[in-house]
């Protein structure tokens, strides 16, 4: 029973430490690393263009020249600007059912994106803004065509209205700018909104007036710094930064701190796959047509700056023709229900971290108890009823083990008496008492151990869902993804621990008795600062295991009784 006592302080300990460290991670972020960019360093990430008088390439020779890192110094005039000084230029706002856009007619870029379904975390009254170029934060989408004179994401745009809202009976809206016209090339950039869709198809129409064929090359990419959204003290932080998915190498992210040590590793040229800006709960991803050559890039253009983005050819246009390239642009929640139809992969944006191989069913049971209830905390009680049904047979045997245990604890400390000063004799005498009474002193620690992976993968599951982003239960928990407000939950929380201590065997040691009192509290502290949702799913565990744990412990106790007692009536 020692042993069990030292592996759960052990457990107790250990995630503290982990959570502790984890913290302190995100309140001071390592300084960014030293890289610098020197004229020869641009490329598309910073907006640039192949050197006027040089041959046309061909597309495969595009494709490599065209690379960040393969510019030069004549590129330095479409060179992205900090993110503080991204010039401005006239407003287009776009209202639709989902969404309100604003797009600068300075380099056309979608400097604006908020999302009308999802409250801000400051402010509820406000929608969460996703792309924004303000407040000393910028993330925006921006876009443009790489040859001699065609327009970049510093091309000032024209249009003929500011302001568009999609009409009832209308499914889209389309955005049309126009760039100047150089060597008889004229080039549209247009936005098409979609109802009920985060997508943006992003398109340059050109046509080529012009007395000589061209064969321009287009970009798209996300400009950002490394800014993490806001969260909770104490939360572990998720993931922000880069990450980049092709048939061949699957998932991988792209850190900023590889990108700040030139470190970075991922698949450059491919003909399927996307590339992405991820953060809590949002992602913003350009999404090629498959099976058409494209080439990755991701790189730090300075200080706290980074572009992530994908290079697509348009093919050669002959004089008198035109051309069209599109690429659309994912742009919203992590919803892991449709992620999936939207492009192949992108669900494995939402992070479960390395127990994903449990938390994707989890998550999945919880979706389809929410479908039954229409509620996220009814959802959250019945997975942990489930989940406590599953590891039935498993918890009884460890708490018919510590039944047992509180049985014989007279027993047990008669032994101690006898041998207190001979600890290896204790041990073995220790030994044979549980083997002739039958008895695991390990058995009450396996249903705690086989059930924190459970509890790990729940805590990722909530921590990264979207859905219960905001989703409220029931009376003061408006928001299972966030702490309980008030810290009810909490300290019933570790009312219900101390409750179950109490059926548990006593320790012997005066030092793991104190230990086993104080731990109750002290979990209550560590849960003020955990999403209500798994507090609730800690309570709801707890008291099913209580009444699990009285019910045996109150069966071996009275079989323990009539033992003693059968003797007692024969003399």
């Amino acid at each position: 029973m020692d042993i069990q006592k030292f592996v759960l302080f052990l457990i107790f300990s250990t995630s503290m430490l982990f959570l502790w460290d984890a913290w302190q991670k995100e309140q001071m972020p390592s300084p960014p690393g030293t890289t610098t960019q020197g004229p020869g360093a641009q490329g598309p990430g910073t907006g640039t263009s192949p050197r006027a008088g040089e041959d046309t390439p061909t597309p495969g020779e595009a494709l490599i020249s065209s690379r960040p890192g393969n510019g030069s110094a004549n590129d330095a005039n479409v060179a992205p600007s900090p993110s503080g000084k991204l010039e401005s230029g006239e407003k287009v706002v776009v209202k639709t059912d989902l969404v309100v856009a604003e797009i600068d007619t300075a380099g056309g870029d979608l400097r604006q994106l908020e999302l009308l379904d999802h409250p801000d975390k400051e402010d509820r009254s406000k929608p969460f803004a996703l792309l924004q170029s303000q407040h000393g934060h910028v993330y925006v989408a921006q876009s443009g065509l790489i040859g001699e004179g065609l327009p970049t994401h510093k091309t000032r745009y024209t249009t003929d209205t500011l302001a568009y809202q999609l009409a009832d009976g209308q499914d889209r809206i389309e955005v049309r700018l126009a760039a100047p016209e150089v060597n008889g090339v004229q080039v549209n950039k247009v936005y098409t909104f979609h109802r009920h869709s985060y997508l943006v198809d992003v398109s340059f129409e050109i046509v080529n007036q012009g007395e000589a064929a061209i064969q321009p090359f287009s970009y798209f990419q996300m400009l950002r710094d490394s800014q993490p959204p806001a969260g909770s003290f104490f939360m572990i932080p998720t993931y922000t930064g880069a990450a980049l998915y092709t048939e061949e190498e699957k998932f991988k992210k792209i850190e900023f701190s590889a990108l700040d040590k030139g470190s970075a590793s991922y698949p450059k040229n491919a003909d399927n796959g996307w590339i992405a800006m991820l953060q809590h709960y949002f992602l913003a991803a350009w999404l090629p047509k498959d099976k058409s050559p494209r080439e990755y890039y991701a790189k730090r253009l300075g200080e706290n700056e980074y572009a992530a983005g994908v290079i697509v050819p348009v093919g050669q246009v002959e004089a008198g023709g035109t051309a069209t390239v599109t690429v659309p642009l994912y742009a919203g929640p992590e919803e892991q229900s449709k992620l999936a139809a939207v492009a192949p992969g992108l669900d494995l944006t939402v992070d479960y971290g390395w127990l994903t191989v449990i938390g994707a069913p989890l998550f999945w049971l919880l979706s389809f108890y929410h479908s039954w209830t229409g509620n996220w905390g009814v959802a959250i009680i019945l997975l942990t009823m489930s989940v406590k049904l599953a590891f039935f047979p498993l918890s009884a045997a460890g708490y018919r083990s510590m039944a047992k245990l509180r049985v014989v604890t007279p027993k047990l400390q008669r032994l101690r008496e006898q041998h207190g000063h001979d600890r290896q004799r204790l041990n073995q005498a220790m030994m044979e008492f549980y083997k002739a009474e039958k008895i695991n002193p390990m058995g009450g620690c396996l249903p705690i151990l086989v059930q924190i992976p459970v509890f790990i993968s729940l805590y990722w599951v909530l921590l990264a869902s979207v859905e219960l982003r905001y989703a409220p239960f029931a009376l003061w928990i408006e928001d299972l993804s966030s702490p309980d407000p008030y810290y009810v939950l909490p300290v019933i929380m570790g009312i219900s621990m101390f409750v179950q201590s109490r059926l548990s065997p006593p320790a012997a040691d005066p030092i793991q008795a104190r230990v086993m009192q104080i731990m109750p509290f002290a979990f209550s502290v560590f849960f003020f600062f955990f999403p209500a949702g798994l507090v609730l799913y800690s309570l709801v565990n707890n008291v099913l295991s209580i009444a699990q744990q009285w019910q045996i412990t109150r069966m071996i106790e009275g079989s323990a009784d009539k033992t003693v007692a059968a003797p007692a009536k024969k003399k």
